[in-house]
C-alpha cells in the first residue's frame, strides 16, 4: 500500500529539497502536485482540501520561506500534517495513543470488542488475528463468538480459525438469533473468567437498514468497550461511505485496515480517519493469523514520504529472529565458520520477517528507488528457490561446500527444479558471505549483527 503515493510525493518533495530558496509560488506549485497525488491515491476530496489548506497555512509563513533550508522545512510540514491526518495528535511529536496490541483493554472484564464491517472485508479472519495477538502478547484469556447467521458456514469458519489460533470459540447453537448469541457469549465469558470477548457480527454486500439495526441491537445488549470497523484498504472511495455510515449508526472507537499488503492506493487510510475522527488501530499485512501490525501514524507517514520505518524493522526483527540461533551463528562467525546450513537458517529468518518486500518498504529512501527495485525484479520467490537448492544437497555437502563439483551441482539443480546457473549464483553468494564471516571474527558479535543480512547479497542474480 502507498507505493504510488510514495513515488509521486517523493518526486515533488525531492525537487523542493534541492532548492536553496522558495517563493510562495514554488510552494503553491508543489502543493498542486501533492493535491493531485492524493486524489490519484483515492483520498476523499474533503480530506485532500483540509490537508492542503493546513500545509499551505504553515508552509507560506515567513519563517519557512526565509529558512536556511526551506525545502526541508516544507517536507517536515507535509510529514507532520500526514501524521496528524493519520491520527498522530498534533503531528509534530509523532506520538499516538495506540498500545502494543492496538486494542484498548482498560475496562472491567470481560472486555467486549465488537467487530463490524461489510461482507468480504476480512472481518472473521481479523477477529481471529486480534484474538491471537491478545493471547500471545497480553497473555489474555479470550473467547470468540460468531454472530453471523447470514453467511453460510460463517460460524464454522470462526471455529476453525479458533482451533488454529488456539483460542476458545462459543459453541454453535443452530437457529439462535445474533442478539441471543451475544447474550450467551457474555454469560459464558463471565462464567469462564475470560478477559476479552470478541464478537464477530454479520456483514452485507453494502450498508442497509437491516444490517445497522442488527448491529445496533447487539451493541445495546453487550455495551462493547471497543467497536472496530474492519475495512478493506483496496475499496478506495467506497471506504469513506462505509466508515461514515457505521460511525453514524453504531458508533466506532477505531478502524482496522485489511489487505494493506495488496495493490491498494492508500487513500482509504487517510480518508476514513479524516471523516470519522476515529483512529486506525491495526492493519492486516498478510493472510496468516500473525500478519497483523499496530498502526503507528508517524511510522506510516515516514513510509509514505520514503523516510522508512527503521523502528518497525527493528521490532519485526526482535519478534522473529530466534535468539538461540543468532547466538549460535555469532559464535561460529567468531571462529570464522559458516556453512550452508547457516545460510538456509538466515533465509528462513528473512521469510519470517515478511520477506524482502516487507523489509524494503521500511528502509529510508526506498521511495526514490522503486523503479530500480522493479527493474531488478527482486521477489520473495528467490528466497524460496535458494532454500530449495540448499535442501537438495546432502548433509555432507551443506557442511563442506568444497565437495560441490560440476556433477554434484547438476544433480542439485535437477533436485531443486532450477538451472545449474542458479546453483552457481547461490554458491557465489555463499562464498562472499563465508569470506565476510571470517572477517567478522575480528569484529565480534556486534559486527555480525551490523553486517549479517547485507552479506546475503539477495539483490544480485
Amino acid at each position: 500500500m502507498f507505493e504510488g503515493l510514495t513515488g509521486k510525493l517523493g518526486e515533488v518533495l525531492e525537487r523542493l529539497r534541492k532548492r536553496a530558496a522558495l517563493t510562495p509560488g514554488d510552494v503553491d506549485e508543489a502543493l498542486r502536485e501533492v493535491r493531485l497525488a492524493l486524489l490519484e491515491a483515492d483520498v476523499a476530496l474533503p480530506a485532500v482540501k483540509t490537508f492542503i489548506a493546513q500545509v499551505r497555512e504553515k508552509a507560506v509563513g515567513q519563517d519557512v520561506l526565509r529558512s536556511v533550508t526551506p525545502g526541508q522545512m516544507v517536507i517536515k510540514i507535509v510529514h507532520d500534517e500526514l501524521v496528524r491526518t493519520l491520527g498522530g495528535g498534533d503531528g509534530a511529536s509523532g506520538m499516538d495513543t495506540v498500545g502494543e496490541t492496538g486494542v484498548d483493554l482498560n475496562a472491567p472484564t470481560p472486555v467486549v470488542i465488537l467487530m463490524v464491517g461489510l461482507q468480504g472485508s476480512g472481518k472473521t479472519t481479523t477477529t481471529a488475528k486480534i484474538a491471537l495477538r491478545l493471547t500471545q502478547r497480553e497473555k489474555k484469556r479470550v473467547l470468540m463468538a460468531s454472530l453471523d447467521t447470514q453467511r453460510p458456514a460463517a460460524q464454522e469458519q470462526l471455529a476453525v480459525l479458533g482451533q488454529q489460533a488456539e483460542v476458545k470459540t462459543l459453541p454453535i447453537v443452530a437457529g439462535q438469533p445474533p442478539v441471543d448469541i451475544a447474550k450467551r457469549a457474555m454469560m459464558a465469558a463471565r462464567l469462564e473468567g475470560m478477559d476479552v470477548l470478541l464478537l464477530d457480527t454479520a456483514g452485507r454486500l453494502a450498508i442497509d437498514e437491516a444490517l445497522m439495526a442488527e448491529v445496533a441491537a447487539v451493541r445495546d445488549a453487550t455495551q462493547p468497550h471497543e467497536t472496530l470497523l474492519v475495512a478493506d484498504s483496496m475499496t478506495g472511495q467506497d471506504a469513506v461511505n462505509v466508515a461514515r455510515g457505521f460511525n453514524e449508526k453504531v458508533g466506532l472507537t477505531g478502524i482496522v485496515l485489511t489487505r494493506v499488503d495488496g495493490d491498494a492506493r492508500g487513500g482509504a487510510a487517510l480518508s476514513m480517519r479524516a471523516v470519522t475522527g476515529k483512529p486506525i488501530k491495526l492493519m492486516g499485512v498478510g493472510e496468516k493469523l500473525d500478519a497483523l501490525e499496530t498502526f503507528h501514524p508517524d511510522r506510516i507517514a515516514g513510509r509514505i514520504l520514503g523516510m522508512g520505518d527503521i523502528v518497525g524493522l527493528v521490532e519485526k526483527a526482535a519478534e522473529t529472529v530466534e535468539r538461540e540461533e543468532a547466538e549460535k551463528l555469532a559464535k561460529k562467525a567468531q571462529k570464522g565458520q559458516f556453512d550452508l546450513d547457516d545460510l538456509v537458517s538466515q533465509l528462513r529468518q528473512l521469510k519470517k520477517m515478511g520477506g524482502l518486500g516487507s523489509m524494503l518498504g521500511m528502509l529510508p529512501g526506498i521511495g526514490q528507488m522503486q523503479k530500480q527495485i522493479a527493474n531488478a525484479k527482486i521477489d520473495d520467490k528467490m528466497i524460496g528457490k535458494q532454500e530449495a537448492i540448499i535442501l537438495s544437497m546432502t548433509k555432507a555437502e551443506r557442511k563442506n561446500a568444497k565437495l560441490l563439483n560440476a556433477s554434484r551441482r547438476k544433480r542439485i539443480a535437477a533436485g531443486a527444479g532450477v538451472t545449474v546457473q542458479d546453483v552457481n549464483r547461490l554458491m557465489k553468494q555463499y562464498d562472499d558471505m563465508a569470506r565476510m564471516m571470517k572477517q567478522m571474527g575480528k569484529l565480534g558479535q556486534k559486527g555480525l549483527m551490523r553486517h549479517g543480512l547485507a552479506g546475503l547479497g539477495l539483490g544480485r542474480r
